[in-house]
């Protein structure tokens, strides 16, 4: 038709030095690739891991991992986050990161983990190229910590580990922490002034209905933050620009907070990632019920036009909204152990 551009070949898409930039359906941009490792973790947090959860696959080798990121880059992925399960489970974890930091154009290499086996790693990981760290802490009172973990976790380990992290000098380094209603929303003021004296930023993220808890809004939050002796203000009141990821920050004394609200402060308009599972399922959306399966086609013959083909269109379908909202929707999303949020 007159006046429509013309829909890229295959061969382009494998050829071209510049193919499409990569959109979804609605219109929104994807550059930034969270890639789960594993879907193994040596915690068993309730609101992460359902009682019946179970494995869904062989994850990809190595190899296959940063083969896989080189099509996204080809395609306009520049950031990369490893996730899990537990990423640092993987014995071969520093050599995924350094082939990953390889690949021409990606730019910026980051990992959240649970932290548990960090402070022996902390350098390893800087060397290998992973620059950014979110570290997940529910909790600075030991026995709720180990409570929250499933009886795995050691507080005094964990806060080891951020210090070595700290003296590794990451380019940056933040703490999430997810609020459960009746658990750990008490804490939120304790654990703004753990993070502010190690010159950090904590998150605060709301409950998701994947497994067990019950989510505190984040409006609530912050004025419960605002009544134990903390004053914040949003970010963008200062700045006079919204916020431009799922991150909503606020500024006190002594630093920023983060809150990360899917449910209560919907940032899907935002939206500019795309999740792969350990196994290779491409997920367009954390609250979303479609899956496309990508180890196949890694496999197979001329697998980088498959590839940029399959994505493409797994993109195209994907939602303007997430389904966290819909009724019952615990029982109908996508496990969150296998993605890592």
């Amino acid at each position: 038709m007159p006046g429509l551009p013309e829909r890229p070949t295959d061969a382009q898409d494998s050829c071209d030095p510049r193919p499409p930039p990569l959109r979804d359906g609605q219109g929104r941009t994807v550059d930034y690739l969270r890639l789960s490792l594993t879907e193994r973790c040596n915690f068993k947090c309730g609101y992460c891991t359902p009682p019946d959860s179970r494995l869904d696959g062989e994850s990809l080798t190595a190899e296959e991992l940063v083969r896989l990121v080189a099509v996204f880059a080809r395609l306009g992925v520049r950031r990369v986050r490893l996730t899990g399960g537990e990423p640092l489970l993987r014995r071969d974890v520093l050599e995924i990161a350094r082939g990953i930091k390889s690949v021409p154009g990606i730019a910026e290499l980051a990992m959240t983990t649970n932290g548990h086996l960090l402070e022996s790693m902390a350098e390893a990981l800087l060397d290998a190229g992973v620059t950014r760290l979110n570290i997940s802490l529910d909790s600075l009172d030991p026995a709720r910590f180990r409570r929250l973990t499933g009886g795995a976790g050691s507080l005094d380990r964990l806060l080891a580990s951020i210090d070595a992290c700290l003296a590794a000098r990451f380019d940056d380094l933040k703490l999430n922490t997810v609020v459960l209603r009746g658990e750990n929303e008490g804490e939120a003021a304790s654990l703004i002034r753990y993070a502010w004296s190690k010159g950090m930023v904590v998150r605060f993220i709301e409950c998701m209905p994947f497994a067990r808890g019950t989510p505190v809004p984040t409006l609530e939050l912050v004025e419960r933050i605002r009544r134990d002796g903390i004053a914040l203000r949003p970010e963008s009141e200062v700045s006079g620009s919204a916020p431009s990821g799922p991150s909503e920050y606020w500024l006190g004394q002594g630093g920023r907070v983060g809150f990360i609200g899917p449910l209560s402060r919907n940032f899907c308009s935002s939206c500019n990632r795309v999740r792969v599972a350990s196994n290779g399922d491409l997920r367009a959306c954390l609250g979303g019920t479609q899956v496309v399966p990508l180890a196949r086609l890694l496999r197979g013959e001329n697998a980088e036009a498959e590839l940029s083909r399959a994505v493409r269109a797994a993109l195209q379908r994907k939602p303007e909204h997430h389904q966290m909202t819909l009724p019952d929707a615990g029982h109908k999303l996508l496990s969150m152990r296998n993605i890592g949020g």
